[in-house]
């Protein structure tokens, strides 16, 4: 709305909230910098009136804005004699000084034209930011460089490359498009991303399956391996490392939920029983594992993830995702609906996020939502004996038979919670 359309009443709630909202800078200012040096320029009473006197030059000419910007060159000129005396004072100039001046003259003409919104998260940010200084300034001692660089590495993920990949079909064999299968990259990559980071920088003395927990979301069957391998490597079978390979197994389940409901909240909703009560039963056996012997013989279920942001990971489950998308569609056409649950699985011995995704986003036409749950019901209960057959493996029978054995009853209760579907 342009500021010549404003209602006299309006257009005053405007520079009242202006001034407020510059206030509100000015006190998070103060705090900060004028204990510090009390000859700095910016405080509670400077920023409202640059906030007011931006405001009033944008009325002037609201058309052209040549006030304002006479009055932005002024404030840049006297900003620019601060920083020039601070530096021949032997001082160490900073530009927030400035920029904080800046902010507050530009709260003015942001209230009159922009929503209320707009204004408020500007002023917000501001003062976040100038009242975290000390945190921020933490960061770089806590945060090393290859996180900023794998942070980096998902914001091409997310930013860059999904909005530019075409949305349409390459190929009549599938009805996904390109953008569907990045799409499908961005969203495990995400989880994985979240689990990644909570495992590396979230301490939690006192939740000790906490480890195995963010290990499920990023990937149980790897968890499950390496809890395995512990379990050899003890003299004795140890409740803690049974109880996080089970308790991985259950966060399966909500990672399932999750990534299924990000495609296709039908369908979600048809699995959310299935999926909420294997869930309820994995965690009622981990718990009960867990307190089965109050000795902890291990030091902790601490469980390293890989950066789930490799450039390689991403275009392996890309390659991964079109395939099992191609050769789901082609049995289903093939060999209908007994087909895909065979496929189903099969593929539960390997990565089945794949296969879950491509059923989410309608890459297997035909097939009824109950049919398709039971689909995704059969590729986690296969996953779990697979499970139940690794943790036998690299554990040893006499060690890992606890949780292969939880791990055969909950695939049991996936196969029939699948039945139910289909029949």
């Amino acid at each position: 709305m342009a500021v010549a359309e404003l209602a006299p009443l309006e257009l005053a709630g405007r520079i009242a909230l202006g001034l407020g909202l510059s206030v509100f800078v000015g006190l998070a200012f103060e705090e900060v910098y004028k204990q510090e040096d009390r000859s700095c320029p910016g405080g509670v009473r400077t920023f409202p009136l640059l906030a007011l006197c931006g405001a009033m030059l944008y009325l002037i000419d609201p058309q052209r804005s040549l006030a304002f910007i006479a009055g932005l060159i002024a404030l840049a000129l006297w900003l620019h004699a601060h920083l020039r005396g601070a530096a021949s004072a032997a001082g160490t100039p900073t530009l927030i000084i400035p920029i904080s001046s800046l902010i507050a003259y530009l709260i003015g003409p942001i209230a009159l034209t922009q929503p209320a919104w707009v204004a408020v998260a500007v002023s917000v940010a501001a003062v976040l930011i100038i009242g975290t200084r000390e945190e921020l300034h933490g960061l770089i001692r806590i945060v090393p460089w290859h996180e900023l660089l794998t942070a980096g590495k998902f914001l091409i993920l997310v930013g860059i490359i999904l909005p530019l990949v075409p949305n349409e079909p390459v190929t009549s064999a599938t009805p996904l498009t390109p953008y569907h299968v990045w799409l499908a990259v961005v969203a495990v990559c995400t989880l994985s991303y979240l689990s990644y980071l909570l495992q590396h920088y979230v301490s939690a003395p006192n939740l000790r399956l906490l480890p195995a927990v963010m290990g499920g979301l990023y990937s149980s069957t790897a968890t499950t391996v390496v809890l395995a391998k512990r379990q050899r490597e003890a003299a004795v079978p140890q409740p803690d490392l049974s109880a996080g390979i089970i308790a991985a197994t259950a966060v399966m389940y909500v990672r399932l939920g999750v990534i299924v409901a990000l495609f296709d909240l039908r369908l979600a909703w048809s699995l959310a029983p299935a999926l909420s009560a294997a869930f309820a039963i994995g965690a009622a056996l981990a718990i009960y594992e867990w307190r089965r012997t109050r000795e902890r013989q291990s030091e902790g279920l601490g469980i390293s993830a890989a950066n789930p942001l490799h450039v390689s990971t991403a275009v392996t489950f890309a390659v991964i995702f079109v395939v099992v998308s191609l050769l789901t569609e082609w049995i289903r056409k093939a060999f209908g609906q007994t087909g895909v649950l065979v496929l189903a699985a099969l593929v539960g011995a390997t990565d089945i996020d794949p296969f879950v995704i491509n059923i989410a986003q309608g890459g297997v036409s035909g097939l009824s939502s109950a049919m398709l749950s039971g689909a995704i019901m059969i590729a986690a209960s296969a996953n779990n004996v697979a499970k139940a057959a690794y943790a036998v493996s690299f554990g040893g029978m006499q060690s890992a038979r606890r949780p292969a054995f939880m791990l055969f009853v909950l695939a049991l209760f996936g196969f029939a919670a699948a039945a139910i579907y289909v029949l």
